[in-house]
């Protein structure tokens, strides 16, 4: 296709677009459904005759992003970055490969403008990053120099279907039927669950599983730095953070949507991903009885634990670690730890069960599944709160080690 064809019918377009005030990147069908009409009357008078491959580089040059579009496009794609405009790099299946898009430092520019117009973030030298949501889902994250030594740097981590329920998961090889319907039971039967993991992990897909196991009458109010959870609830209500204005005024940190969440009648709290103080008012519903979960960067379930003992210090120095240790014990029921293999995989490796029990200032942990290098296997541990299972019409007993129960 001629570049100088595409490069009219591409200015003819963004007229129209200007002039009838269409904005390209939320109303794409539309722009899509113009430019098969000026396509068709633009190849009648130029005597050409390829109009799909016109068609789709205009669309995705004004309505998407442009030669990006087709790793967008590619659902093995997992995520997009670069550190300079002339190595673009994805990720497929946890693996890294080196692609053959090249861009200019002006275009990187005017893509990253583009992506950012939806979102309502901004990025210039005062606030040299930037996270958001693209129109599809997608996370993306920009930094600038001077903090970067030269260039833009930019990754984009695709929006990925969500699992609908932790059973969706046992195909994929991330968890074991039987490890499943324990976390199945063990969502319904309200205890405290975090997930734990590194990044790209999978710790944001395995929430959306176990989310999918709530029951449908409750109420779900979810808080995240950008949006990420994606599940099919009838009443979930999802928050996002907001970075402050230029004036430094109007920003909504991760805490203060916990706070607000618990004003909105939920029966269940997410909150992901917990890195600060908001920590202590996780805690703080977790203990009064607010079913809640959250995700947490760590490199076991044992690190998690620690680590939400030593989170809430951070809300004040009126805040011992006496008085946070024993309500972590307390308040977490179970840690779920999910990791990526070296063939890219993700599994889940350890499910562990918080006991209620302090020994010497370190909180007691139980193993109830844990991957000894064939997959998950039956631990010797057991959840806490049997009580709520039995409410649920669960015995603990038959569902962890059923082979046990039947010789009994």
């Amino acid at each position: 296709m001629d570049v100088d064809v595409r490069e009219q019918l591409e200015s003819r377009i963004r007229g129209h677009i200007r002039r009838d005030g269409i904005d390209p990147l939320l109303d794409s069908d539309r722009v899509l459904r113009l430019i098969e009409q000026e396509a068709a009357e633009f190849l009648l008078t130029q005597g050409m005759g390829d109009a799909r491959t016109l068609i789709r580089d205009v669309h995705n040059a004004v309505s998407g992003f442009g030669p990006l579009q087709h790793l967008f496009d590619d659902p093995t794609v997992e995520e997009i970055w670069w550190n300079e405009p002339t190595r673009i790099f994805v990720a497929r299946e946890g693996r890294a490969t080196v692609t053959d898009v090249r861009f200019t430092e002006a275009e990187v520019r005017a893509l990253v403008e583009r992506m950012l117009r939806t979102s309502g973030r901004r990025l210039d030298l005062s606030e040299p990053f930037v996270d958001a949501t693209l129109p599809d889902g997608s996370r993306l994250h920009v930094a600038i120099p001077d903090v970067t030594r030269r260039h833009w740097v930019i990754n984009v981590r695709k929006f990925i279907v969500r699992p609908r329920h932790i059973q969706d998961l046992v195909p994929r090889g991330t968890i074991t039927q039987h490890a499943a319907r324990f976390l199945d039971a063990s969502v319904r039967a309200g205890l405290n669950i975090i997930v734990a993991g590194g990044t790209q992990a999978g710790k944001t897909t395995l929430m959306c599983g176990l989310l999918g196991c709530i029951p449908p009458q409750e109420r779900i109010v979810s808080c995240e730095e950008v949006f990420e959870i994606d599940i099919d609830h009838p009443d979930w209500v999802a928050m996002q953070t907001r970075d402050p204005s230029l004036e430094g005024t109007g920003g909504i940190p991760l805490r203060r949507l916990v706070r607000e969440a618990l004003r909105m009648r939920p029966t269940r709290l997410i909150v992901g991903e917990v890195r600060q103080e908001e920590a202590l008012d996780l805690l703080i519903a977790m203990n009064s009885g607010m079913p809640a979960m959250a995700t947490v960067h760590a490199n076991s379930a044992r690190e998690a634990v620690t680590k939400l003992c030593t989170l809430p210090l951070l809300a004040g120095r009126n805040i011992p670690g006496e008085f946070v240790v024993p309500t972590v014990a307390s308040s977490v029921d179970v840690v779920v730890h999910t990791r990526t293999a070296n063939d890219g995989a993700r599994r889940i490796t350890e499910i562990a069960g918080v006991t209620g029990r302090v020994e010497n200032g370190v909180v007691e942990m139980s193993s109830i599944f844990k991957d000894v290098g064939q997959g998950l296997v039956r631990g010797s541990g057991y959840p806490p709160h049997g009580d709520r299972f039995a409410r649920c019409g669960i015995t603990l007993a038959e569902l962890l080690d059923p082979m046990l129960t039947r010789v009994a």
